[in-house]
């Protein structure tokens, strides 16, 4: 597929600076880019690479002042990278468009239903009940448990496995290997020191505009939903445990773990490896630090670190304390010694 500057030029918006019918047909980084690619230049520790570069289209910002001159057609835009992101969306919409039909083998129930332009890949199982929406991609080794409803646009990756009674709605990205609906961690201690199975009954309840990534596992509730609500996104092996909620437009990195029955709110960001008890809630805009240990709940807006977690702008505070301890050692010790020598000269 092939593009002119002119039209992608249309599709973010952007002023050109340069040839219009410049040709791109993929697309390359500033510092590696070919003829026929398209970069871009969001960060400025790369500029250096906007006047060697072989791209022959680069999306740049609109207040960008080049200090050299730039032999590749220019895009201006007002923020060249979610412009560039813009861009990769539709070129993805387009390959996925043409993704389309049933491969076999694939095993079908006859109960099952599914929308127009979809596409079911090969060794997929799909089970009763189930209802798939239009535009929706099944990718290969994926299981579809019975009743589970998936909706429109929504791309289910390769080997991904979707429980029984799940609910998925419209616009939802789930990366290969993705558990949702497993068991969640239930079981009541018992009077001989064994430990007794709790049913999990409920399901997983996904909301639209989510994404999560590969290898991560959500937990169905013991009664009721685990809840994702929409424009959250997951990022890679992360853990979701029974009867949790996470809010609209949270986000969630890589390794962290949220135990049972937690709420958390809107917009929330939490960083890598970090964990979070149980039975607690995190407020609308709060902030977790990567590796923290959230113990307690959290009032909107808060920003904690550390293990246990705690106010972030403190800990910064005790950490720039603690790399000065040595310092502050030396000087104790010497207001101690002249201290001993006022003591000494006072009663002699």
């Amino acid at each position: 597929m092939q593009f002119p500057a002119s039209q992608i030029a249309l599709i973010v918006s952007g002023k050109i600076e340069g040839d219009p019918n410049a040709i791109v047909s993929s697309f390359g980084k500033i510092e590696e880019a070919k003829e026929g690619q398209l970069s871009f230049l969001a960060n400025p520790k790369y500029e250096d690479y906007l006047y060697s570069t072989n791209a022959s289209v680069i999306i740049i910002n609109e207040d960008f002042e080049t200090k050299q001159p730039v032999k590749a057609t220019l895009i201006r835009v007002p923020d060249a990278y979610t412009a560039f992101a813009t861009l990769l969306s539709k070129y993805q919409e387009i390959v996925q468009q043409q993704l389309m039909g049933i491969q076999q083998p694939v095993y079908i129930a006859k109960t099952a239903s599914y929308g127009d332009q979809v596409f079911i890949g090969a060794f997929a199982y799909i089970g009763e009940n189930v209802k798939i929406g239009n535009q929706t991609k099944i990718y290969p080794n994926a299981y579809i448990g019975d009743n589970v409803t998936i909706g429109n646009n929504c791309i289910i990756h390769p080997g991904v496995k979707i429980y029984h009674d799940c609910k998925i709605g419209n616009n939802v990205i789930i990366h290969a290997g993705t558990v949702i609906g497993s068991d969640g961690f239930g079981f009541a201690p018992q009077a001989d020191g064994s430990f007794k199975k709790v049913p999990q009954i409920g399901n997983v309840v996904i909301e639209d505009n989510v994404e999560i990534g590969s290898n991560s596992t959500i937990d169905r509730a013991t009664i009721g939903s685990t809840l994702i609500k929409s424009g959250a996104k997951l990022d890679n092996l992360i853990q979701i445990a029974h009867n949790v909620e996470i809010g609209h437009s949270t986000v969630i990195a890589a390794q962290a773990g949220i135990s049972g029955s937690t709420k958390i709110g809107n917009s929330v960001m939490i960083g890598g490896q970090a964990g979070i008890v149980g039975h607690i809630q995190l407020g609308d805009g709060s902030k977790v630090n990567a590796q923290s240990g959230v113990s307690k709940s959290l009032e909107p807006g808060k920003a904690v670190t550390g293990s246990p977690a705690y106010d972030y702008t403190s800990a910064l505070r005790s950490q720039a304390v603690s790399r000065k301890l040595p310092e502050l050692e030396k000087r104790i010790k010497e207001l101690e010694a002249i201290i001993k020598q006022l003591i000494t000269e006072k009663t002699a």
